[in-house]
């Protein structure tokens, strides 16, 4: 099966937004209090990795899936928190 990238998720609690961006890449935006803060992560280790692999393939009791409109809005407010 090939994935189709980048995919987009976030937490059932709203609070981070993922795009996955390949199989060994992905950037974060967490949102804390009325703050957005953005985080670029690689795969180094097994815990990424498995971490990776699960926002991938078996996401639907800890994330949601969600549109590329909808994380780049989200995105939009990092510039608007500073």
């Amino acid at each position: 099966m090939e994935i189709q990238y980048p995919l987009y998720r976030k937490y059932l609690n709203e609070k981070s937004f993922f795009k996955i961006t390949s199989s060994t890449e992905w950037e974060e935006i967490q949102i804390i209090g009325s703050n957005y803060v953005l985080n670029q992560f690689k795969v180094n280790i097994m815990p990424d990795r498995n971490f990776l692999q699960d926002m991938t393939f078996d996401f639907k009791e800890n994330w949601k899936e969600i549109s590329e409109e909808e994380y780049l809005a989200c995105r939009k407010n990092i510039l608007a928190s500073k």
